[in-house]
């Protein structure tokens, strides 16, 4: 068949059976009937894909083993490099992605009262004041925004930037927020009980 010759070629079964209007269930149904030509050359396919998926310590996966297995000569799509992947039960391993806590919880510098949850009717600007902290990824590290939002109009009326997170990034949020609102008396300012 077609299909068949071709995806030994590189090219994927999931396209060939769309140009082709043919549906992929009728083609698999079709090469399990038929015994088909590839099972011999699956066959001398298993070591090859073991050795390359050993030889990177578990790290790649199948696009990156079909690709492999392109570089030393054997014509391999990345469907077929799943499938043989499945076949011998190997799985990649995924490399988590750090990401840096921006809360701190268990410092003992003392903890104020939630006032929010005694549900304050928030009726105008400058009355409550939120506040987070959120990181930013750039090309090898991280920066860190602070960021103040008063409750009633959701405008940001204080921000700062900085490459650590200390009390210094939060303090200089407020006291630009402070300077910009000038807010009057029983301004409440809540955040999460992070240390900074």
């Amino acid at each position: 068949m077609v299909i068949e010759r071709l995806q030994k070629e590189g090219f994927e079964v999931s396209q060939l059976c769309e140009v082709l209007s043919t549906s992929r269930a009728a083609y698999y149904q079709w090469l399990s009937s038929e015994g088909s030509s590839q099972e011999p050359a699956n066959r001398d396919l298993l070591p090859v894909v073991r050795q390359v998926f050993q030889q990177h310590r578990r790290r790649y996966g199948a696009r990156r083993i079909a690709m492999e297995l392109k570089s030393l000569g054997h014509l391999c799509s990345r469907s077929k490099a799943r499938q043989i992947m499945a076949q011998l039960g190997l799985v990649a391993i995924q490399p988590r992605s750090f990401k840096p806590r921006t809360t701190e919880s268990r410092h003992r510098l003392g903890y104020s009262s939630n006032l929010l949850l005694a549900g304050i009717d928030v009726k105008a600007c400058n009355q409550v004041w939120v506040g987070d902290i959120t990181y930013i990824g750039l090309d090898k590290q991280f920066a860190y925004l602070a960021v103040l939002m008063d409750l009633y109009s959701r405008r940001i009326v204080g921000w700062s930037l900085d490459l650590e997170m200390t009390e210094l990034l939060v303090t200089a949020t407020l006291k630009q927020a402070i300077a910009a609102q000038q807010p009057g008396p029983g301004l409440v300012h809540h955040t999460d009980r992070g240390g900074q």
